[in-house]
């Protein structure tokens, strides 16, 4: 179904929108349903914020070094009202408030460096760095805080100010994170601001942003870039991925099944970066399939309120509603669930973890993006056809390869067309290391200092040398 309907007033405006439960299927909370033509007032206070955010880097530093620490005051809150309104785990949300605290702290710590250009002329030329200005940043359902942090800290530690606009699907804790951060960091620094479309169209779209970063789909990434364009604002675009997992002939299966399985099936399959594909020699498919499909058995699903859950649920009713076609659609091609493969009876957005094999290459779960709690499994006769295969979607976000030989897996894993490549393991990030994908998986960089460097302009200054 679509987003609940928004409570309205006489008049047919809409103030307020419920905010669903996905472990219940109800709602529980409301959440306010800003309009378009609101944004302006909104942004024009975040434009005489920034004249006095950017002017020294000393309190900013300290400001955002407060922040962290106001946000782990907080944790207990943010982390049961995120857990109430994703469906996560609620280890998972506190490990998500911590990385949120975290990414604060090291922004905070980042500065751009002055540098000296020294070509041989009778001047001195030093590249300086400026912030742009208020930023925009739009933030997708499955890991609210945690991508809010990876936009704002860089942009607040770089001098700019930011709007916020989380999905009309978890907006209830990133309003409390702006509320927490509101005690700390100067007013109209960073707002929080709520509702559905067309505000996140209008916000892209705004002449007053400078820089628009968004997480998302491939097709709405599309269109936040050509609104932006309008007025030549800058875009960092983290979009779909659909990894693929790449096993060798040397692979210890019993050793990396417990790995592999959460890197498929952590937060319910809804990660960018998740494994959503695996390709297993065809002498290892069964027991590979036989490993994967034991974990999604006997793994605990239920409510992440549940200190027993391991897996909760899909986090809204058109995502549980995808996730069923596109396993539905390979079934009927041919494709056999060795595990789960339906909805859950009862209440909430339940959906078996599942595991797929004899899968049709072309199948939608194959080529496209399910962002869900299920895996296929593709046997390969030829590394080749496997390399081949795994760089055969318009998906470039990330993949691993895993073996024994780790020269050799990682000879395997330098042919992926992706942005991030990892050895045995996936979906691990630092906070100093660039995230970027390819092909249709994104544009710009995010993380470390290339992300602090994405939210600023380079500012040259020429001078005579003394005489």
């Amino acid at each position: 179904m679509p987003t609940p309907e928004a409570r309205r007033v006489p008049g047919g405006r809409a103030v307020r929108f419920p905010v669903v439960d996905p472990a219940t299927g109800e709602a529980f909370d409301e959440a306010p349903d800003q309009q378009p033509d609101e944004l302006d007032a909104v942004i024009a206070r975040a434009q005489r914020a920034w004249h006095g955010w950017r002017a020294e880097p000393a309190p900013r530093t300290a400001a955002l070094r407060d922040a962290a620490d106001a946000v782990e005051a907080a944790g207990d809150d943010l982390a049961r009202l995120l857990t109430r309104e994703q469906g996560k785990p609620l280890a998972e949300s506190y490990a998500e408030v911590a990385r949120t605290a975290a990414r604060l702290r090291y922004f905070a710590d980042l500065t751009p460096r002055t540098r000296r250009i020294d070509d041989g002329r009778p001047v001195h030329s030093e590249i300086r760095w400026r912030s742009l200005g208020p930023v925009a940043a739009i933030v997708p359902w499955n890991f609210p805080l945690q991508l809010a942090a990876a936009k704002f800290a860089p942009a607040l530690a770089a001098g700019n100010t930011m709007v916020l606009k989380p999905s009309p699907y978890t907006p209830l804790a990133t309003r409390l994170l702006g509320s927490v951060l509101a005690t700390v960091l100067p007013e109209d620094v960073l707002t929080v601001v709520t509702g559905r479309e067309p505000l996140g169209a209008r916000l892209a779209a705004h002449p007053g942003i400078r820089h628009v970063t968004f997480t998302g789909s491939v097709p709405t990434g599309r269109a936040v870039a050509a609104a932006a364009a309008a007025s030549l604002a800058r875009v960092t675009l983290e979009l779909g991925g659909n990894d693929a997992a790449v096993l060798l002939d040397d692979v210890d299966v019993d050793r990396i099944a417990d790995r592999l399985f959460w890197a498929a099936f952590r937060n319910c399959g809804q990660v960018c970066m998740a494994v959503k594909r695996v390709y297993v020699p065809a002498r290892l498919h069964d027991e590979v399939v036989e490993a994967l499909a034991h974990r999604a058995k006997t793994v605990a699903v239920g409510s992440g309120l549940d200190p027993d859950t391991r897996l909760g649920p899909v986090n809204n009713a058109p995502q549980l509603a995808r996730v069923e076609q596109v396993t539905q659609q390979a079934v009927a091609a041919g494709a056999r669930a060795a595990a789960g493969g339906h909805r859950l009876d009862g209440p909430g957005y339940f959906f078996a973890p599942t595991i797929l094999t004899d899968v049709p290459p072309d199948s939608p779960v194959v080529t496209g993006e399910q962002f869900g709690p299920v895996l296929p499994v593709l046997p390969y006769r030829s590394l080749d056809a496997a390399v081949d295969a795994a760089n055969g979607t318009g998906f470039g976000l990330g993949g691993s390869v895993w073996g024994t030989d780790l020269d050799r897996a990682e000879a395997v894993a330098d042919r992926l067309e992706c942005g991030t490549a990892w050895i045995n393991h996936h979906a691990e990030l630092s906070l100093a290391q660039p995230f970027a994908g390819v092909k249709d998986s994104g544009v710009g960089v995010a993380g470390g200092p290339w992300g602090l460097y994405g939210n600023l302009r380079p500012f040259v200054v020429h001078r005579p040398r003394e005489a």
